[in-house]
Order: C-alpha cells, then sequence, then structure tokens
C-alpha cells in the first residue's frame, strides 16, 4: 500500500468505521504496523484521493480508543474515558508481572504521558487547539468535511501514537513467530558471546560505512580533482591569476552578487534565476565568494553539492517574503527577539555570564537561513562596520558588567573586518581582567578560508594567553563536501596557533538525511574541528523550506549519533528558544509535546534555561509535521522506512 498527500490505494478494507461498522475481532497490531511503515510516498496509478482507507488503520490501531470516541455525545465526555483508559494503561506496564520487556515498557509509558498531554484541557486552552475533537469529528462528523480538514500527517501521527500508548510500537524487531527476542549474545558465556557480539556490531559498521559512502568529503580526489577545474573557469571569467584566487581581498572584491555571473558559470532553475535576479533588485542580501561558488559543480545533476547550493541560492518563496517585508523586516524576521535582549548598540545578553558583541553587519557571503540576515542591508555593504563611537560604547559597557567573561564577537563576520579593527577590538576586551575567554563567530574557514594570512594568525596569537584568557574560533560548516583542502590548512594553522576551532551545525533539510551529520561530525574531527551544536532549523516562516522535525535530531542524536566515538559526536542538540535562548533537546529535557494540529503539526512547549532559577514564561513552538518532512525524503530518493521510528521521538 502507498500514498502521496493525502491519497491512498483503491483497495479499502472490508470494514469502514466511518460507516457505521467496526470489526468485532482487533486486527493484529503487526498488521497495521506493516501497512504504516510500507508506505512508498511514490506517485501510483491506483492512488486516489479518499483517505478514509487509513482512517480505517487508526481506528484498528487503537479499537478502545475508536470505540469511546464513537460511543461519546460529544467530544468533552470522551476525554475522562480517555483519561481513564490511558491510567489503567499506565498501571498494567507499571505492574511487577505485566510480561513486557523494559525497553518497550518505556517507550509505551512515552506514548501515554504525550496522549494524556494532548487531551488535557490546560493545553487546549493555551495551545487554541484540541486534537480529541479533531479525532471525535472523524467519528462521528461528515467524513467529506472532516477530509478537508484534517491531513495524512495527522493520520499518521495518531496511527503511531494510538499503537505505541497499547503497547504496539514498531520499533524493535521480532522473531518469525511475531516474539521480541533479546540477541543472541546475551544468552551465551564467555568468547561465544563476544564472537556472537561482534556479528551484531560489525553488522552495525557497516551500516554506518554504507551510509558514510553517500556523502563524500570535499577531500575525495574525485571532487578535490573537480573543484580545481571549476575554479581554473572561475578564474578565467574573471580574466585573474591563482595569486588572485589565494588573495583573501581580491575574492572579497570579486563576491558574485547578482544573476549575470552566476548563471554564466553554473546552471541554474528558473526559479532559482527568478530568486536571484529579484533580490539583486530589491537589496535582499545576497552574495557568494568565488572560493565557494567553486565547490558546485557547473551543471545541477550530481547532487553531492546540494548542501552548498541550497545555503546561498535563496528559494523563490524566501526572496519574496523579504521583499514584501522590506520595510518592517526588523519585526517580522526578528525570530530570537534580539531588540529584547540588546541593553546597547552592538550588544546582546541572555544569560548571565555570556553577551555578544556585533562591531560589523554583514558577511563576505550570505547564508539564507541565517538567524540575523534581516539586518543586512547587502553583502559587503560599505557602511557595516559600526561607527567608532558605537564600538566604543559598546566595549565600555563590558566594563561596567564584570559579570560578562564570555565575548562572542560575531555580526556579521568579524573576520572579514580589516586586521587594524579586529586587533584593536581584541586588545581593548583584552584589557577587561573579568574576560577570560573571547569567541570569533566566523564562517571564513568555510568561505573564505584564505582570509586566514600569518598576520591575522599573529593578531589572534597575540591575546591567547593559556591559562589567562582565551581566544577560540566558532564558525559553521554544514555539510562534508565544504571540508576542503583550503579548509583543512586554514584550520591547521588556527590550531597550530594554540587556538581551539569549534563547530555550530544548523540542521536542516539539506544535511539531515541518515548519518548525514554523522559524516561531517567524523570529517571534521579529522581537519581539527571540534563539533559543539548543532541547531535545531529556526522556526521562522520565511525559511520553513530548510525546517526539520524536531524529532529528527532527537533520532538522529539517538540512532546515528551514538554508534560513533564519544569525540565524534561532542556537539550538543539545541533549540534556540526566542528571547531566551537555548534549550538542549535531550529526552523530554524542557520540552514536551503538548498537541498535534490537524494539518499533522507538533506543538511543543519549552521551558527556559531559567526554570528552577526564575519564574519565566513558557514557549509554545509549532514545529513542521513529520510526514511532510519525510514526503520531501521521499522526493529526495530516500526509503522513508528508514526513518520509521521518527514518530516516537517526543
Amino acid at each position: 500500500m502507498s500514498f502521496n498527500g493525502s491519497g491512498f490505494m483503491k483497495s479499502a478494507p472490508s470494514s469502514d468505521p466511518l460507516k457505521g461498522g467496526h470489526n468485532n475481532q482487533k486486527t493484529d497490531p503487526d498488521v497495521v504496523n506493516d501497512v504504516v511503515n510500507d508506505v512508498s510516498f511514490a506517485n501510483d496509478a491506483d492512488i486516489c484521493t479518499d483517505y478514509r482507507d487509513f482512517l480505517y488503520w487508526l481506528w484498528e490501531a487503537n479499537p478502545e480508543i475508536y470505540e469511546i470516541l464513537r460511543d461519546s455525545a460529544e467530544p468533552y465526555s470522551a476525554r475522562q474515558q480517555i483519561f481513564d483508559y490511558l491510567e489503567a494503561a499506565e498501571r498494567e506496564m507499571l505492574e511487577q508481572a505485566t510480561p513486557v520487556h523494559s525497553l518497550v515498557r518505556a517507550n509505551t509509558l512515552e506514548c501515554i504521558r504525550v496522549m494524556k498531554n494532548i487531551i488535557a484541557p490546560v493545553y487546549e486552552e493555551k495551545t487554541g487547539v484540541s486534537s480529541l475533537t479533531v479525532l471525535w469529528e472523524l467519528v462521528n462528523g461528515e467524513p467529506e468535511k472532516s477530509d478537508t480538514d484534517v491531513s495524512m500527517g495527522f493520520i499518521m501521527e495518531f496511527i503511531h501514537l494510538f499503537l505505541g500508548v497499547a503497547g504496539n510500537a514498531d520499533i524493535y524487531p521480532k522473531n518469525s513467530e511475531g516474539e521480541r527476542v533479546l540477541p543472541e549474545f546475551l544468552r551465551l558465556k564467555g568468547r561465544n558471546a563476544a564472537l556472537s557480539r561482534m556479528k551484531l556490531l560489525d553488522r552495525l559498521g557497516q551500516k554506518v560505512n554504507s551510509y558514510f559512502t553517500r556523502y563524500p568529503s570535499g577531500l575525495d580526489q574525485e571532487i578535490v580533482q573537480r573543484r580545481q577545474k571549476n575554479r581554473k573557469r572561475i578564474l578565467r571569467y574573471f580574466d585573474a591569476s591563482e595569486e588572485d584566487w589565494n588573495d583573501y581581498v581580491w575574492q572579497i572584491r570579486h563576491v558574485i552578487r547578482d544573476l549575470k555571473p552566476l548563471q554564466d558559470l553554473i546552471e541554474l532553475t528558473p526559479e532559482q534565476k527568478k530568486a536571484v535576479n529579484t533580490a539583486a533588485k530589491n537589496q535582499v542580501p545576497f552574495g557568494i565568494t568565488p572560493y565557494y561558488l567553486s565547490l558546485m559543480d557547473p551543471d545541477i545533476t550530481l547532487g553531492y553539492d546540494h548542501a552548498i547550493r541550497a545555503q546561498v541560492i535563496p528559494p523563490l518563496d524566501n526572496v519574496l517574503q523579504m521583499v514584501e517585508h522590506r520595510c518592517d523586516r526588523n519585526s517580522a524576521f526578528d525570530f530570537m527577539g534580539e531588540h529584547d535582549t540588546s541593553p546597547i548598540d552592538l550588544v546582546t545578553r541572555r544569560y548571565p555570564c555570556i553577551a555578544i558583541l556585533k562591531p560589523y553587519n554583514t558577511c563576505a557571503q550570505i547564508c539564507v537561513y541565517c538567524q540575523r540576515n534581516w539586518e543586512i542591508e547587502e553583502v559587503l555593504a560599505p557602511g557595516a562596520l559600526a561607527s567608532p563611537e558605537c564600538i566604543r560604547d559598546a566595549l565600555a559597557w563590558f566594563d561596567r558588567h564584570p559579570q560578562v567573561g564570555d565575548v562572542l564577537v560575531t555580526g556579521g563576520d568579524p573576520c572579514v573586518m580589516r586586521n587594524k579593527v579586529i586587533k584593536d577590538i581584541l586588545a581593548n576586551l583584552a584589557l577587561k581582567k573579568h574576560v577570560y575567554r573571547i569567541r570569533l563567530g566566523t564562517r571564513t574557514p568555510v568561505v573564505l578560508p584564505m582570509r586566514f594570512t600569518d598576520e591575522l594568525i599573529d593578531i589572534l596569537s597575540e591575546f591567547h594567553k593559556p591559562g589567562t584568557r582565551e581566544i577560540a574560533l566558532v564558525t559553521h560548516f554544514e555539510h562534508p563536501s565544504e571540508i576542503t583542502p583550503e579548509a583543512m590548512e586554514a584550520v591547521q594553522k588556527i590550531r597550530k596557533a594554540g587556538i581551539g576551532v569549534y563547530n555550530q551545525e544548523v540542521f536542516t533539510i539539506e544535511n539531515s538525511r541518515r548519518f548525514e551529520t554523522c559524516k561531517l561530525r567524523r570529517d571534521l574531527r579529522l581537519i581539527g574541528v571540534d563539533p559543539y551544536y548543532n541547531f535545531n532549523m529556526k522556526g521562522k516562516g520565511e525559511t520553513k523550506r530548510f525546517m526539520v522535525p524536531i524529532a529528527r535530531i532527537l533520532q538522529e542524536r539517538k540512532e546515528e549519533a551514538r554508534l560513533l566515538p564519544g569525540l565524534d559526536r561532542t556537539d550538543e542538540a539545541v533549540f534556540n528558544v526566542p528571547r531566551l535562548g537555548k534549550n538542549h533537546l535531550r529526552a523530554w529535557q524542557d520540552h514536551k509535546l503538548v498537541m498535534i494540529k490537524p494539518d499533522g503539526s507538533r506543538i511543543y512547549e519549552f521551558h527556559p534555561w531559567e526554570k528552577n532559577i526564575a519564574l519565566t514564561p513558557t514557549y509554545f513552538y509549532r514545529d513542521v509535521p513529520i510526514h511532510e518532512y519525510l514526503e520531501k525524503l521521499s522526493a529526495r530518493g530516500e526509503d522513508v522506512r528508514d526513518y520509521q521510528t521518527i514518530w516516537y521521538y517526543y
């Protein structure tokens, strides 16, 4: 059985609960799991637009809940009965004699907890949504009306949740008799146990390696040679030399800002051409360094450079939203509440001991999903450097706040500033005895690695004093294909000066496939970069195309990163709560799933970092639907069955 959008196979089940009947005999949960997990998301001639067939499987996933909904006069009279059912199921899971494996029990209890949140009146009031009402209407309302309001994502969420609360989630494999069994090595002893376990570990290791081969590093010789050809082609276009190429000033002067050089050098889709042209004409920030352009193939058929293209070639809908809000970008796109956390111009502070200094308001090139690109008028804008008076006032602010010992100099990209300006700012901060760490937030190792000249390294080294003050670089590698010989050389020069380099990845649709981020971490370690944060994509409407469900980053952290050595998974998955700061996305830590909207999107309640310290408001976040995300992966050739446990990450 397969579906796409809200379509289903025409071969309907023999009984349709929406037409008044329901099987008296319960369907084997494995049958329901087989149906919902064997979904191809591919176009099919047998697909029809009526999704009532899959509603059948929704009710078969948990007939008890179906019967409560069916026999209730209105949604709210069903609430207490469902609570009673969930509490009984919870007690059963906690009974000592219950013959359930502890891991199955743990997942069941999590599903029960989620279901309780979803039907709780407090969360219906806070979110303005009632999943319970939607479910009741699907059973008792007019099917044709419900069909237009309820998405496939909603149905799939509740099929899995209903299976989960009944202890029937399809997470752990079963034998031919349908029994979940422990690995063979646990039944053996000594060398026999070790040899048996090696077979399992080998299979897991082979799985990891098979995925890694799908994501080549920019250090792979074939890719290095291809990019050398790209470089020569770009140099011919600009009538430049190899010496020019290695000069960061030449790179900055030749940043591509409009459509003509871009379409002359690489193939673009009609939509991309329109997007770039519209951006250039309407002061929507756009720019690509010649070096970064060389990482893209001339055509768009190879695919390994997809993540590189996606970061800098904006989608048309993104550009149109930026144009629409040209006059109110400061309020429309300030997702993180920068204005509400800025005590003085150029300074942002959300934590007791850390503050951000932003002296330079542009970059060598513009990332589409950047948290602050709405503040930038154009790439390398002439007036991007704050005035000497403004910088002086901002630096003086740190004198009045000795609690701040860690200063992140970012922007914009501070490493695009002239060496003298960088040195002056570092020298001023170094005079403040309470400042023990200065971080430079910069993408230049990725997009302009030749920026790290001997002179710049000497400046950084001058203020890096082990035992007294640390200088650190925090950068943004997004994909293994960005790791090049030039980037490695820049990182090694920095490391040889004793300065640490750390990576903050943004988790997007472009790097979220199975083990894609794991491959990035491993390759980063090999060139001397320590994984630091893995940011869940910001919930900004203009970048929705890039967003990934929270469940996917949790799945990656547990099922993929966990298989690798500790040094290859030293980053932390985080969600940035607007105005408040980072929330660590460990299982259930400071967030909980409280509702599912009819479109299939989950609503989470996030607790602030101040929890147990200060009474600070919580934040409700509407996530991208899991089903919508899986459709995108399927369109890119992924087998979505590889992601089937994603529904059970909350």
